[in-house]
C-alpha cells in the first residue's frame, strides 16, 4: 500500500514562490505516474500537473504553465511542485496523487489515480 504525505504548503504573498513535497512510502516503486490536483472552496477538484517517473512525460493545466514546475526525485521518492509567481487563485489544498500507469491523454481524470495524500493548503494574500 502506497502511503503519500504532502507538505510546504502555507501562506505567501502574491508573486511569491512556495515548492510543495510528496513523499511516498510503502511500495511507492511499484508507482509510475505522479500528479498534483488542488481544490479551492467552493470548487471541484482540478488536475495541476503530472509526471511520469522517469520525467519522459510532463503535462500542466493550462492555468499554471510557466509558472509551475513539476519534478520527481526517485532516490528520495518525492515529487515536487515548484510553484512561482503565485496569484491569489491559486489558494486551494493541494493534492498528490499516484498510481502504478501513467495514463497517456487521461492524467487530468482523478479517477486515474489509485493513491492519494492528505492535502495541503496553499493560501495566497492579494
Amino acid at each position: 500500500q502506497v502511503h503519500l504525505v504532502e507538505s510546504g504548503g502555507g501562506l505567501v504573498q502574491a508573486g511569491g514562490s512556495l515548492r510543495l513535497s510528496c513523499a511516498a512510502s510503502g511500495g511507492s516503486s511499484s508507482t509510475f505516474a505522479s500528479a498534483w490536483f488542488r481544490q479551492a472552496p467552493g470548487k471541484e477538484r482540478e488536475f495541476v500537473a503530472v509526471i511520469s517517473r522517469s520525467g519522459g512525460n510532463i503535462n500542466y493545466a493550462e492555468s499554471v504553465k510557466g509558472r509551475f514546475t513539476i519534478s520527481w526525485d526517485n532516490a528520495e521518492n518525492t515529487v515536487y511542485l515548484q510553484m512561482n509567481r503565485l496569484k491569489p487563485e491559486d489558494t486551494a489544498v493541494y493534492y498528490c496523487a499516484a498510481d502504478s500507469v501513467y495514463s497517456l491523454g487521461l492524467y487530468y481524470i482523478e479517477d486515474k489515480y489509485e493513491y492519494w495524500g492528505q492535502g495541503t493548503q496553499v493560501t495566497v494574500s492579494s
